[in-house]
């Protein structure tokens, strides 16, 4: 068995705060506790929201809260060759097509059927048409999508992962990638999307263990399928609960939630953050 290996995975388009605290130190609380290395990647293909001066404070925030990562860091900015070689070979393979629809046409052609995510379940517009291929071929702009019925008949199921919490046996859980649609698995911008990108550089990196907010626990039944297609290993799964405001909001860079550095400047300690999301050791 390889020897377990966590990541931790921010993206650098905002501040961290207590949510990320929480997933980074319960990430470090696993590693020690199963004896694993803990790797720190950051997660920057959004080329326009992601910026050097907001992977530094991540850096920075990171260390204050007493975590140290082996070097050197991975950022998915430097693996953009990686991401179109396997694009390119799911297109060789047929299982993904060009899509040039804008986000208005998507909702206006939409049926009122939603991803896990709740937005509107693409409709296939572009898939086998001649006019989007056109239009790519005179050099419009497109996305890739996964042809999620191609793919299942790739790999027909049945789909599962198994699913730990630290201290407990594994449990499997079943996986029904189908409810994600044809999903975009490059964007316009760069040849690759969060999923596609995640699955890769998990397996790159050898990570057998991955700990991340219940707000991905849908996602996992999607990168089971790209696993399986990729001829990729599943890692264990652990989707930890979210970190909430008053309101019962969970904490969100888009809600302006209280940075790690406010905290840190209103003379916050390390230590406090840690008792507060419940945790003792360093």
């Amino acid at each position: 068995m390889p020897s377990p290996r966590l990541r931790f995975a921010p993206s650098p388009n905002g501040r961290l705060h207590l949510g990320h605290a929480y997933s980074a130190l319960l990430n470090a609380a696993v590693a020690r506790a199963i004896r694993g290395e803990l790797l720190l990647r950051i997660e920057d293909i959004d080329p326009v929201r992601c910026r050097p001066e907001l992977t530094d404070a991540l850096v920075a925030d990171l260390a204050w809260l007493g975590l140290a990562f082996p070097e050197p860091v991975w950022r998915q900015s430097d693996r953009m060759p990686a991401y179109r070689a396997v694009l390119d070979d799911l297109r060789a393979r047929g299982l993904v097509y060009p899509c040039t629809c804008t986000r208005r046409e998507i909702q206006a052609a939409a049926t009122g059927a939603r991803d896990p995510d709740g937005a509107p379940l693409y409709p296939g517009t572009c898939r086998g048409s001649a006019a989007t291929a056109a239009a790519v071929a005179a050099g419009a702009p497109h996305a890739w999508r996964l042809d999620m019925a191609r793919a299942l008949q790739s790999c027909p199921g049945p789909h599962a992962y198994t699913a730990f919490a630290p201290g407990v046996p594994g449990a499997t859980r079943a996986a029904d990638p189908a409810r994600w649609g044809d999903v975009v698995l490059g964007r316009k911008d760069v040849p690759t999307s969060y999923h596609l990108a995640a699955v890769l550089d998990d397996a790159a990196q050898g990570i057998t263990h991955v700990v991340r907010g219940q707000d991905l626990e849908a996602a996992t039944d999607l990168h089971v399928l790209l696993q399986r297609l990729l001829g990729l290993p599943t890692p264990c799964y652990h989707h930890h609960a979210l970190i909430r405001d008053a309101a019962g909001e969970k904490l969100s860079k888009s809600l302006g939630s209280e940075a790690l550095a406010a905290l840190r400047e209103r003379g916050v300690s390390p230590g406090e953050v840690r008792r507060w999301l419940g945790f003792t050791e360093a």
